[in-house]
């Protein structure tokens, strides 16, 4: 197996000075990740430092690490570690000959990720490399970078943001062939104020786009013209998805499939292809479309993509399904609990209302980082839940008052103060042929409401 990086090779990329020889094979920031043969950057952060957890790392198998002091393991001695980590990700992305795939958005960002990275994987398998998590931030796009093999025929990274000039830096960093822009929801709209500011921050991505590059944008978003004007600067080339008819690849027919995705019939511009996607949604289908420009973009296989997003499973938090056995049967459980903005949550009630259930349930946290919108934009949540036929609400914590106060007995709901209180409930309310949808910002926590019905639904299987 091919190192992924020697010491010479990390000393010269970040301007460090090596102890002693060593290579490794994975790169970590995380002590409680390190696994065998990785290098461990050892970052100094506002709550804790990461030389604290050097003999920890290297006990784990650490074959070096990259120190801002000298330490008793094989090292790099660099001046700031968390610079040479983006020095290293430079590097990487230089000696990458392979195609190059930026994925932003205020939506999908992650799961559009996925996507790819099956579909490319499909045609190429074990030649694709994608950023794990949602490591999109200014320390995790050079972590996936860094870990990027030498010999990788495609990258795909996630790219994120909350303030502008952050999709500036990270772009520049990764150097995308295509670069994609999935939507332009209200997200992080306390720091912005208007949705027309992140349409703008989002498309800082196409500042990066390698020359003569293609820059991929939602053609029914209101923000289109806003993401068009910026990627006619930077892009060689710019392809558009979505519903409407005019986009370069559209949706020309589609039906619901059995067991909760689409038959999908799309155009692009020299092609037809009829495909089914797994997961549930017209958002997923917007996905898709952007999935497919990108594939085609970088000349993959798109007959291979049709396959792999028909076998595409759900993540967790982010649309992964369990069928949980209760009292009399079986209740479908829909985990959304990664993330939530205005945006999302109408996607997913929508979907939930489609469901084929004797109830619908939507147990749903509060959306973080919405400002002095907040309230408004909580409020008008009623409007989706009405949308999606929920038959009982379960509403988790004091962000959620505005829609409870809106709601005002059109729909039963319960009001809880956090998820410990909201546990208890669903558990004992949870019937056969209940579909039930857990959304919310990560903050919020309900992802242990999700980790305590699964340890329950494991028991009653055991037992």
């Amino acid at each position: 197996m091919t190192d992924l990086w020697t010491s010479a090779e990390i000393a010269q990329a970040t301007g460090g000075a090596a102890s002693a020889p060593f290579a490794v094979s994975g790169v970590a920031f995380d002590s409680r990740e390190v696994g065998q043969g990785d290098l461990f950057v050892a970052m100094k952060g506002e709550t804790t430092d990461g030389h604290k957890f050097i003999d920890r790392a290297f006990g784990q198998g650490a074959a070096g690490a990259i120190v801002s002091e000298p330490v008793a393991h094989p090292h790099i001695l660099v001046p700031d570690s968390a610079a040479a980590l983006e020095s290293l990700g430079r590097a990487s992305r230089k000696r990458m000959a392979g195609k190059v795939i930026g994925v932003t958005g205020s939506v999908g960002k992650t799961g559009t990720k996925e996507a790819l990275f099956l579909a490319l994987d499909r045609s190429a398998p074990g030649q694709v490399h994608r950023s794990v998590k949602s490591y999109n931030n200014h320390v995790g796009v050079p972590l996936s970078l860094s870990r990027m093999p030498r010999d990788a025929a495609y990258g795909v990274f996630e790219m994120g943001m909350n303030h502008a000039g952050e999709l500036s830096a990270l772009t520049r960093q990764v150097r995308p062939h295509v670069a994609i822009v999935t939507a332009i929801a209200p997200a992080h709209i306390e720091f912005f104020g208007t949705e027309a500011k992140i349409a703008q921050a989002k498309a800082e991505i196409f500042e990066g786009l390698e020359s003569g590059g293609t820059a991929i944008i939602p053609y029914d978003s209101p923000h289109v013209a806003t993401l068009y004007n910026k990627a006619e600067r930077h892009a060689g080339r710019i392809l558009t998805f979505g519903m409407s008819d005019q986009a370069d690849i559209h949706v020309m027919e589609s039906m619901a499939a059995p067991g909760g995705g689409t038959f999908v019939t799309a155009r692009l511009p020299d092609a037809e292809l009829c495909f089914t996607i797994a997961a549930p949604g017209d958002h997923w289908v917007s996905n898709a479309l952007a999935v497919l420009a990108a594939v085609e973009a970088v000349g993959g296989d798109l007959a291979a993509a049709g396959l792999a997003l028909a076998e595409m499973p759900g993540l967790p938090g982010r649309g992964e399904r369990r069928m949980l056995p209760v009292a009399g049967g079986k209740a479908l459980l829909i985990d959304e609990s990664y993330n939530a903005n205005p945006l999302s949550m109408k996607a997913t009630l929508t979907q939930l209302g489609r469901e084929n259930a004797d109830r619908r349930i939507a147990i749903l946290g509060g959306m973080r980082e919405l400002g002095d919108r907040s309230v408004e934009l909580h409020a008008g949540l009623a409007a989706s839940l009405a949308a999606g036929q929920v038959d009982f609400a379960i509403l988790v914590g004091a962000e959620m008052a505005p829609l409870a106060d809106a709601l005002d007995g059109a729909i039963p709901y319960a009001h809880v103060p956090d998820t410990a209180a909201a546990i208890p409930l669903i558990q004992t309310e949870m019937r056969a042929g209940d579909a039930v949808l857990v959304k919310g910002s990560n903050g919020v926590g309900l992802s242990r409401l999700i980790a305590a019905l699964t340890e329950a639904a494991r028991e009653k299987e055991t037992n």
